[in-house]
């Protein structure tokens, strides 16, 4: 099952919205890995949000990219206030 999952700096006050199947071990990459990435000097990071989308990649990796394309920091607020992601899911060719 895929996962959308948003994540928050303290350190650099920025959110990070991602896919993945597995959230806790994406979070523990983006929090330990070595290599030099966006994430890695905006560290540390803490799980603010996630949602499981569908066995489908692609409708996961196409919620991600909506999300990133508003480039609003009030859109993923609003998104973590409201604690879901349905409306989404449904407009991109889920169920949910």
């Amino acid at each position: 099952m895929f996962s959308i999952y948003i994540l928050y700096s303290s350190g650099s006050d920025i959110y990070y919205v991602g896919h993945t199947d597995d959230v806790q071990r994406r979070l523990i990459e983006h929090n330990e890995t070595s290599e030099q990435s966006y994430t890695s000097r905006h560290r540390p990071w803490t799980l603010v949000f996630t949602a499981e989308i569908s066995e489908d990649r692609g409708l996961a990796r196409k919620i991600e990219n909506h999300i990133k394309r508003q480039k609003s920091r009030v859109y993923i607020e609003e998104i973590i206030k409201r604690g879901n992601i349905s409306s989404l899911i449904k407009r991109f060719g889920g169920t949910g």
